[in-house]
Parts: structure tokens; sequence; C-alpha cells
């Protein structure tokens, strides 16, 4: 990948808990270029949010070990000090989080959010920070910002409130932004609007951008390249187009068969993934899925697969994947038409 801003090469967080030591993300590499955005998907428990705030190393460090590296602009930010890993969040790598509500402050208004970050990194007087915080808020499609940046976050809608997470994210003109599922409690129509100005943003800013998010629909209108995780490992990454048109991962197919269709029978039941995520005390020894997939056998119980590279771009970490390919029953009409 020519210009990768960010690479996660072997990646592990392991977390101490009352039962030992659990691995919450175990070994995962990939690579973010600048300008481009990549989806990270898969079901709640997989492991996608602890992948990013490892990244930043927002976990509490006395109960969490990390391995491997975090290499942002060739720099291993899990060797970075206190001090310096300060300087790098916020300034240089921002993060967009799940809930703006609990994220903002809410005994301080929406410009003091704003401009703080940029007077403490940017070293610019209180006014010029005030003006720039108007130009984000305007930049991040908020009406009427003079007035918006006195107001405090219970002011403001659900949607305002992610617009003006955005803009506190954007302060400092970050080259890499973390977005954690920001438009999950938003209606379609706010969703919509988030989208497109995610869009703008990183085309205009030319930022990299890693989005967190169970849908999608939102993954193959936003993203370029999507990879997707289970039980804390990357079991397929791949282009967009190729994720849709022939996943190879028993676990994507099955994702990609559960989105539900406009044109689809109504009287048939909609494809659910039997089974959960496992428990990070009791991970198989096997391939992760296998006591979920419909096409596992022996060998995958007992060893895990390793990562097979496809393509160019894809990759996937399964046993069985070219058998699978090769049955027509396998690749259901959904996915083979999925877009």
């Amino acid at each position: 990948m020519t210009d990768t801003l960010l690479k996660l090469d072997k990646l592990k967080t392991h977390f101490h808990t009352e039962r030992g030591m659990v691995t919450a993300i175990d070994g995962i590499t990939f690579e973010v270029g600048k300008g481009e955005i990549v989806g990270l998907v898969g079901e709640s428990g997989c492991g996608k949010s602890v992948t990013i705030q490892s990244i930043l190393r927002l976990l509490d460090e006395r109960s969490v070990v990390y391995e491997g590296e975090v290499n942002y602009k060739g720099k291993n930010l899990l060797n970075c000090g206190k001090r310096e890993m300060q300087q790098i969040r916020g300034n240089e790598v921002s993060m967009i989080f799940q809930d703006p509500l609990s994220s903002l402050n809410p005994v301080q208004t929406i410009g003091r959010q704003i401009t703080e970050p940029i007077m403490i990194h940017q070293k610019v007087s209180k006014k010029a920070a005030k003006e720039e915080s108007v130009n984000l808020l305007r930049l991040a499609g908020i009406p009427n910002p003079e007035a918006r940046i006195n107001e405090y976050p219970h002011q403001l809608s659900g949607g305002m409130r992610q617009r003006a997470m955005i803009a506190v994210a954007l302060a400092c003109k970050p080259s890499l932004l973390l977005a954690d599922e920001p438009t999950t409690a938003l209606d379609v129509t706010i969703q919509s609007q988030i989208l497109k100005l995610m869009k703008e943003l990183n085309a205009d800013l030319n930022m990299g951008i890693i989005f967190i998010t169970h849908d999608l629909g939102v993954v193959a209108e936003l993203c370029s390249r999507v990879i997707v995780m289970y039980l804390g490992e990357i079991v397929e990454e791949a282009s967009v187009q190729e994720l849709f048109t022939r996943p190879l991962h028993p676990y994507t197919q099955g994702l990609i068969q559960s989105i539900p269709k406009i044109d689809g029978d109504r009287s048939e039941e909609l494809y659910v993934i039997k089974g959960t995520v496992p428990s990070l005390a009791q991970v198989p020894k096997g391939c992760r899925f296998a006591n979920r997939c419909l096409y596992a056998n022996t060998k995958c119980f007992d060893a895990p697969p390793p990562t097979y590279t496809e393509t160019d771009s894809q990759k996937v970490k399964c046993w069985r994947y070219k058998e699978i390919q090769e049955m027509k029953e396998v690749v259901p009409r959904e996915i083979e038409n999925a877009k």
C-alpha cells in the first residue's frame, strides 16, 4: 500500500481479569493509507472497539498489556511515553465515540470543548481558537454556529451532538480519524447526512478513517476496504467490491446473507447466524467460528487456520474457503447478487 498512514503489526491486547489473563485482540495486522476509509465490521464482542482504543492506548494500562506494534507514520505508539501520546491524541489522531452525550462534557459549552484542544495543540490565541471553532461547527453542518458555540450538549439534538463531536474530533485537523459507530443511535435521515459529511471531510482533508459499524449498507456506501473481525481475529479482509460479490469466509457470507432485502419474500424468516460469539475466557482451540459454521469439519475444530492470500486485496482465515466456493449450494443466491 502506498502512503501508509497506520500499520498494525500482530497487535495483541490482553486484559487482567478475575479469571486470569484474557486476550481481546489476538495478533491482528492491517494497514490504513492516507485518504482511505477502512470499515471494521463484526458482531458485538468481536474486538472492534478494543482495536481502535488500543491504537490510541485509551484503555486502563494498569489492567492491560499490549504486544506487537501500532506504527503511525513509522512511529510505534506502544513505545511512546504519556506526554508524547497526549500530543498525538486529538492532534494527529482523533476519535469519534458512539454516544456523544456521554463523551461530551455536560458542564462545558460546545465552544469550549472545541477551543481547548486547538489552543493546547496549535498554540493559538483564544480569539483565533474561537473563530476556528465556529468554522468547524459550520463545516460539520451545524446551522447558526455563532450561537451554538455557547450552548451545552443537553441543549442539542442527537444529530447536532454527533456533529459537534465530529467538530471536536476535527479541531486540530488530524491525519487519522477513528469512528466508533458514530451513526448507530441516529435516525436514517441524520445518518445519511453524517455519512455524507464524513465523505466530504475525508476528501477535503485527505484523512485516513477507520469506521466501525454493524451496518453493511453503510460499509458499501462509505468504505473502500473492509476488515471483518470475529472473536479478536481478522477472518477476512477485502475491497468493498470483493466483499459483496465474492465473500470467502463463512462468517462474512452469513453477515451479508443477514441483510434484509427490500424485494425479498416477506413470508420467509430473516437469515440469522446460529449461536453467539464465545467468551474470551473460552476461546476454541481450532477455528474460532467452527462451532457456528455450517461447513466445519474435524480439522476446523482441531487447529486454527492460517491466513490465505486470495488476491492482492483479499485475505481470508479459513481452512475450507476454496472448497466452499466450489460448492454451489454454499454461496446463496442472495450473496451472489449482493452489490
